[in-house]
């Protein structure tokens, strides 16, 4: 998955097939996007899971749940 600087997905999240074979990462970092959406899940706090992965920095994760909330938020009002 190739990001551009107009993707929204730019300074936050790729996909690079060297990189734990694709699934996608936050950018910078070895750690699957998913798990963010895993920690969350299972009722930890955002604070845990920066505390579980350093590498992975607060605006990132903060802009990947904007970023989530905008995609639903415009999926709804569309249907």
């Amino acid at each position: 998955m190739t990001v551009t600087p107009s993707d929204p997905l730019h300074g936050i999240v790729h996909s690079d097939p060297e990189i734990l074979g694709g699934t996608p990462v936050f950018i910078g970092t070895r750690v699957p996007f998913q798990a963010l959406f895993d920690y969350l899940e299972a009722g930890d706090s955002l604070d845990r899971f920066l505390e579980h992965f350093p590498s992975v920095r607060k605006d990132q994760v903060v802009a990947a749940l904007e970023l989530a909330r905008s995609v639903i938020e415009s999926r709804v009002r569309a249907a």
